[in-house]
């Protein structure tokens, strides 16, 4: 379970005045960067599109570490790799990274690289998820001094995910396991009795809800927002539940939220029938609703998955049919931030040029402003183009920012980028306008590549 935070996003800003028009990703924002980034881009950007690189990275660094030694490894790594998408080691690393990012009108989302594969055994019992919620409530503490801006990314609860799933799943589980009675042991420390979970299991439901209030409550007090990322179809309605719960604790309207949210993955068949059921549901309560909108990273996985155990595939068909689903979603969730206001927060979460054209577009004709209650993500060293862009043309844009020692978070960027191969390898345009703005400062020359 992954949680990430961000600032208050709703302005007092009335609806734009003049004329739409539409942003322009041809680079020009790239004058912004230094020469020594540009090269550095380019370099790590080709180097993640080569898919060997990628589907054998893990074994690459444990090579690279055999050969050179930790010393001389770190010392190839933390130049390219990591100085590319890690924002650094230390408070005073993540704080110069930050005021950088501020300097160029973009926000930081923190990232700590946390996590445990589902298919991997449980790291060392609830000792594991203790010190998953300590890194968590000291990156909450961080994205507070951080000039009210971003969080944490920590897994509390990937154990029990799968049974939870078993169980919601099944024809009368829905009063055993509700939002409304797991909120209430949250608000009250009862104690929960789930009849699908052994007595062990109970305990560490109990521990992980207690776990989860903890972190709402520390970051609600500092004012930091908690969003929290999907995962497999397999762990997904657990995960959607507890985000549930949590909501009907923390994003009361008198609360001032939306404090937690939740992602929504376009490539999953299902996404769009959820998310509106989801909307509707926040609205009749009178709770304020948040949303991340991704395309989803788990597609290859899925697959693989439901071959294997003769279930229906849940993915999209293709690509063009992801990206219809994301453009519903996305018309869906902009319409309803257009009738509630800062009751409906949204994080288009997307590197895809067109889905950034079409909330630009929508939000000027449906009057939100541009850093009110809609912001856009991107990831820290990709995507710049689209991020210098709509950061400079004010638009609230947060990139996505890991940070942690080396060896936590090289293992974690390679997994990354084993989910996002496709992401990476769809880099050719950012490739080329890295390209032609070098080539412009190195030679005086170079078109620019029309958008």
């Amino acid at each position: 379970m992954m949680l990430r935070t961000c600032p208050v996003l709703y302005s007092k800003a009335g609806p734009p005045t003049g004329g739409w028009q539409p942003l322009s990703f041809d680079g020009g924002a790239f004058h912004l960067k230094g020469t020594g980034e540009l090269m550095r881009a380019l370099l790590v950007l080709r180097l993640c599109a080569w898919p060997p690189l990628v589907t054998h990275g893990l074994a690459i660094q444990a090579w690279f570490q055999r050969l050179l030694g930790s010393r001389f490894s770190g010392a190839l790594l933390r130049p390219s790799i990591y100085g590319q998408f890690v924002a650094g080691e230390t408070a005073e690393e993540v704080r110069g990274c930050v005021q950088q990012l501020q300097t160029l009108s973009l926000r930081p989302l923190l990232a700590v690289p946390t996590e445990e594969e589902p298919d991997s055994a449980v790291k060392t019992g609830e000792a594991w998820y203790e010190e998953n919620l300590s890194a968590m409530l000291r990156c909450v503490d961080l994205s507070r001094s951080l000039l009210e801006t971003p969080g944490p990314n920590g897994n509390i609860l990937m154990q029990l995910k799968k049974e939870l799933t078993s169980w919601v799943r099944r024809p009368g589980a829905s009063l055993e396991l509700s939002p409304e009675r797991l909120a209430e042991a949250m608000d009250s420390g009862q104690d929960l009795q789930v009849s699908c979970l052994s007595t062990e299991q109970n305990q560490h439901l109990r521990a992980s809800l207690s776990r989860l209030q903890q972190v709402a409550q520390h970051a609600q007090a500092q004012h930091v927002r908690l969003l929290v990322d999907a995962e497999y179809t397999s762990l997904n309605p657990a995960l959607s539940l507890l985000v549930a719960a949590l909501a009907l604790r923390w994003n009361r309207s008198r609360e001032g939220g939306p404090w937690v949210w939740n992602t929504y993955q376009a490539y999953l068949k299902d996404t769009y029938e959820r998310l509106r059921r989801d909307a509707e549901a926040a609205d009749r309560a009178g709770l304020s609703f948040g949303v991340k909108l991704v395309r989803g990273a788990y597609l290859d996985k899925e697959r693989d998955m439901a071959q294997l155990q003769g279930t229906k595939d849940p993915t999209q068909p293709d690509y063009e049919a992801t990206s219809q689903s994301y453009r519903r979603c996305l018309e869906l969730m902009l319409t309803h931030v257009s009738h509630r206001g800062p009751m409906c927060n949204l994080m288009v979460a997307s590197h895809n040029e067109e889905s950034v054209h079409q909330a630009t577009k929508r939000m000027w004709e449906l009057g939100i402003p541009p850093d009110g209650p809609v912001c856009f993500g991107q990831l820290l060293g990709m995507c710049d183009h689209v991020s210098l862009a709509l950061g400079q043309a004010g638009y609230a844009v947060y990139k996505s920012i890991p940070y942690g020692s080396l060896e936590e978070v090289i293992p974690y960027l390679i997994r990354r980028a084993q989910e996002n191969q496709s992401v990476l390898r769809g880099a050719r345009r950012e490739w080329e306008l890295l390209s032609q703005e070098l080539r412009r400062r190195l030679l005086g020359r170079g078109l620019r590549v029309p958008s």
